[in-house]
Parts: C-alpha cells; sequence; structure tokens
C-alpha cells in the first residue's frame, strides 16, 4: 500500500477519525510519520485541556506500522508497553513526529536473525504550535522473526553435501 493511501485509510479508521488525529505526512519509505491531534470540544478533559488518552493513542500505530512495513512480513511486530508522562497542558493542537532509519533496521535484523525476540524503545516528544513539550510517551515494541523465516535462513547457512 502506498503512504498516500495509508494516511487516508488510517485518517479515515474510527478511532482516529473520532478523536482528531491525523496522519499529516508519511515519507515515501515509511520511516517518517508526522502526526497532529486537533483540538476539539469532544477531545477535552474536565480542566479544558487535551484528553491524555487522545494524547497516548496519536502515538499508538505508528512505530509498529513503520516496522512492519519495512521488515516485512518475515517479522511479528508488536506494541509491548508504553506509559507516558504528561508534562503541560495542551491547550491547542498538538503534534508528534516518528522516525526509524537504517542502523535501526540493520540492529534489529541482526538482533532477529536466529529467532530471538528484541525489544526497540522509544521516546516520542507531544509538541504544542509552540514546540513547548506537553507530553511524552515511552513505547517498547515486541520484534521477532516468524518461525518459517528463520527456517528458511537456517536452510541457507547450512552447507549441502556433495
Amino acid at each position: 500500500m502506498s503512504p498516500k493511501w495509508l494516511r487516508r485509510l488510517v485518517n479515515f479508521w474510527p478511532p482516529m477519525l473520532f478523536t482528531g488525529i491525523r496522519a499529516t505526512y508519511i515519507s515515501d519509505d515509511f520511516c517518517k510519520v508526522d502526526v497532529t491531534l486537533k483540538y476539539r470540544w469532544y477531545n477535552r478533559n474536565y480542566v479544558g485541556t487535551q484528553y491524555g488518552g487522545s494524547l497516548f493513542s496519536m502515538t499508538d500505530p505508528w512505530y509498529m506500522m513503520m516496522l512492519h512495513h519495512n521488515l516485512g512480513n518475515d517479522y511479528y511486530v508488536w506494541d509491548k508497553s508504553a506509559d507516558i508522562d504528561f508534562v503541560s497542558p495542551g491547550r491547542g493542537p498538538v503534534h508528534a513526529h516518528f522516525v526509524i532509519d537504517d542502523y535501526l533496521l540493520h540492529t534489529i535484523r541482526e538482533q532477529t536473525a536466529q529467532g530471538e525476540k528484541y525489544l526497540p524503545e522509544f521516546t516520542i516528544d507531544i509538541v504544542d504550535g509552540d514546540h513547548n513539550l506537553v507530553a511524552r510517551v515511552n513505547r517498547t515494541l515486541y520484534v521477532r522473526r516468524k518461525p518459517r523465516a528463520r527456517q528458511s535462513t537456517d536452510r541457507q547457512d547450512k552447507p549441502t553435501a556433495a
């Protein structure tokens, strides 16, 4: 699926659509994503600031989707754990930026080559329009090479008898 179509699909996915969360940019290589959470009456909390659940939700699927796309179907990629630290009140639209690089992808492939699990950790800063930190989210993902992919690699590594 192209980044353009994925962005459209995700933006119409009810958990995103009905909370005001929008992907504003997905790079062609699926290594960069920008997300915005609008400030609306339906995503404010009791004291008039961005609802914490919406702030947390805006960081949910991105690293899992980015890694899945870049690693391919030979890998399990799941969210394992996450926590959020609310730093300052969000009283307007907020933004988050997600990035993965070649070094991370190489590390994951190397660490999972024999079927081991790997638990990469990511920190996402959620900022307001003035780049003030509103919240910081820490996410840990679970990545493991699927058994069928491990078996095909094992067969390629073993010498054949002549």
